[in-house]
């Protein structure tokens, strides 16, 4: 698994609903699922947060990739940059066709050496519905800790989860 950068060229392509434009512009043969109703709700958000701060952009969105091939599956980041108190909370979702294949692990895996790495991150932060079985199992065993629920304006009640950086199997 790694990630390449989505930038907000190929962001806006697929805005536009151009596929074959943010392919190209991605270099990797991007999915309809990144065309869909709730990815363009995704890059309109990002391309907003971009603009506002834009040395932000290097913790948005990124394409999940695999093999040499540069088979995408799907897209993974964090929310932003560390906040003060050194959290960042993850975001990451594999399109349907390649779901339940250990590739939602292996995105959540990547996303936590990512954070590892970065000195200012000392705690990373998942929220998830409490309905939602497959991302709670997709988190289990990564020593995630419920600590707590908000309520969210676009997905409703979430639990929220956090692990410190660096803890948990990172293979």
């Amino acid at each position: 698994m790694r990630f390449v950068e989505l930038s907000g060229g190929v962001m806006s392509a697929l805005l536009d609903g151009d596929l074959p434009a943010a392919s190209r512009t991605a270099g990797v043969a991007l999915t309809e699922y990144f065309v869909s109703d709730q990815a363009r709700w995704l890059w309109r958000f990002r391309l907003g947060q971009m603009a506002a701060a834009p040395d932000h952009a290097r913790w948005m969105a990124r394409q999940a990739v695999v093999g040499d091939e540069g088979l995408v599956v799907g897209h993974a980041g964090f929310h932003g940059p560390p906040d003060e108190a050194g959290m960042v909370e993850i975001g990451y979702s594999v399109a349907p066709e390649f779901r339940r294949q250990g590739y939602a692990r292996a995105t959540l895996t990547e996303l936590l050496r990512r954070a590892a790495a970065e000195p200012a991150v000392t705690t990373v932060r998942a929220t998830i519905s409490p309905d939602n079985a497959a991302s709670l199992a997709t988190i289990s065993g990564f020593g995630f800790v419920e600590v707590g629920e908000q309520w969210d304006e676009e997905d409703g009640l979430e639990l929220v989860f956090e692990v410190p950086a660096g803890q948990g199997p990172l293979t």
